[in-house]
C-alpha cells in the first residue's frame, strides 16, 4: 500500500477485526472513518452472486458521473479483466481474504489517472458477506470529478496477509506532520516590535495590530 487512504482503512479495520479473519460488518462506524467516507464503498453479492456497490462514497460516484449503488463492481474494468475482477472479490466474500488492485483509469474525453484500491472482508455472517473498500487517485488531475472514468485497465494484484503487513507498516520510517487540533503548542517571550509570539501548530503568529489614535 502506498497511498494515504488505503493505509488509513487498513488500519481501522485491522483494529477492529482483533485477529479475526475480518470484523463483524455492524463493527464499522462511519463516524470513525469520516475523512475517508467520499471514497470508500461497501459491496454485496446480488441474486446472482456477483459483487455490486451497496454503498459508495461521494466522489468515488463522481469520478465515474454516476450514483453507483447497485452497480456491477466488475463492469468497471474493461472486459477482459472482469473475470479476474469478479474471483478476487469472490475471494475476499468467501475466503476473507485482503486484497489490493494498482489500476489505470481511463475518462471519456481519453485522459489516464493510476488508482489503488483495497479491498477488504467484512463478517455479515454466512447469508450476507459483504466488503469494504477504497479507491484512491495517485495524482489529482484538475479534470478528476469532471471528466468520469469510462474504462480500466488492471496493472497489478495483490493478496495481503494483514499481520505482514502490519509489519511493514510499523517499519516505515514515520512522518513528521502537525497536529489536526487547532491547539497552541508553545507560547514564546514578548520581543522586537510586534511585541510578542506564539506558535499555533506549524505556524508563528505575531501580535499585533493597528495602534489606536
Amino acid at each position: 500500500m502506498n497511498l494515504n487512504g488505503s493505509i488509513a482503512l487498513f488500519q481501522y479495520w485491522n483494529r477492529l477485526r482483533h485477529g479475526r479473519p475480518a470484523p463483524r460488518r455492524t463493527e464499522v462506524e462511519p463516524a470513525d472513518i469520516k475523512a475517508l467516507l467520499a471514497d470508500t464503498f461497501i459491496l454485496e453479492k446480488d441474486t446472482r452472486g456477483e459483487a455490486v456497490f451497496r454503498l459508495a462514497g461521494t466522489r468515488l460516484c463522481a469520478t465515474y458521473g454516476r450514483e453507483l449503488k447497485g452497480f456491477s463492481f466488475p463492469s468497471l474494468w474493461r472486459e477482459k479483466d472482469q473475470r479476474l475482477v469478479s474471483r478476487l472479490m469472490q475471494g475476499v466474500f468467501d475466503q476473507q481474504s485482503a486484497v489490493l488492485v494498482n489500476y489505470e483509469g481511463i475518462s471519456r474525453g481519453g485522459y489516464s489517472c493510476r488508482f489503488e484500491l483495497l479491498a477488504l472482508p467484512l463478517n455479515g455472517g454466512a447469508e450476507h458477506p459483504r466488503c469494504l473498500g477504497v479507491v484512491n487517485s495517485a495524482e489529482k488531475p484538475f479534470w478528476l470529478g469532471a471528466d468520469p472514468m469510462t474504462d480500466a485497465a488492471i496493472e497489478s494484484v495483490r493478496v495481503i496477509d494483514p499481520d505482514k503487513e502490519m509489519a511493514a507498516l510499523n517499519n516505515r520510517t514515520p512522518i513528521a506532520a502537525p497536529s489536526l487540533a487547532p491547539t497552541e503548542l508553545e507560547h514564546a517571550n514578548p520581543s522586537g516590535a510586534f511585541g510578542g509570539a506564539r506558535r499555533v501548530r506549524h505556524l508563528v503568529v505575531l501580535e499585533g495590530g493597528r495602534e489606536e489614535e
